[in-house]
């Protein structure tokens, strides 16, 4: 499935998606979390926290595509883009051209964008699906449990790990680019 007019369908569906993690038991991930009032179907986003106060990311060996293990150390003195999703979720589907153009903008730049897929069907249904959309990123088979070791209270989500390996902040639904660059710079100058 393409999507024809990303920019009203992101706003229609952030709204949704924060529903969709309401349902879910959603709830603020930290102390810090602020929603948007710019206006309806902006994602919540946890505020950075003070350096003292944010939290390492929990450390994660997860198979790839191809059942490689791939380790979280790997990433180590990188900007980490971690985004929480699953073939079952309708919202998930319209982050994935954002998180491409991330991807292809920073290739070299020490940010790396890491697609976790929490379906229990694992690859047997991510691999198709990402072949069909076309994600151009990183995927590993996570778990719903890894997700909540984040905070992600709901899906899509999406944590921004900085260089020292903690998380700077935590996007609940779906984000723009703009502010997914910002979000990236402020880890940078952790």
């Amino acid at each position: 499935m393409r999507v024809g007019n990303q920019h009203t369908a992101t706003r229609w569906l952030a709204g949704l998606a924060l529903a969709f993690s309401a349902c879910e038991g959603g709830t603020e991930t930290t102390a810090h979390a602020e929603t948007s009032d710019a206006g309806a179907g902006h994602a919540a986003v946890a505020a950075p926290a003070a350096d003292d106060d944010r939290m390492a990311a929990p450390s994660w060996e997860l198979p790839d595509l191809e059942g490689k293990l791939i380790q979280s150390g790997a990433y180590a003195g990188k900007t980490v883009v971690m985004d929480f999703w699953a073939t079952w979720c309708p919202p998930c589907l319209f982050q994935i051209p954002i998180l491409n153009a991330i991807q292809a903008k920073h290739v070299g730049d020490g940010i790396v964008v890491i697609g976790v897929a929490v379906d229990a069907e694992g690859a047997e249904v991510v691999k198709p699906y990402a072949q069909e959309n076309g994600i151009e990123y990183q995927l590993v088979i996570g778990d719903e449990g890894l997700a909540r070791k984040f905070g992600a209270p709901g899906f899509p989500a999406l944590a921004v790990v900085s260089p020292d390996g903690k998380i700077d902040s935590m996007h609940v639904g779906l984000i723009e680019e703009a502010e997914l660059e910002a979000a990236i710079a402020k880890g940078q100058g952790s």
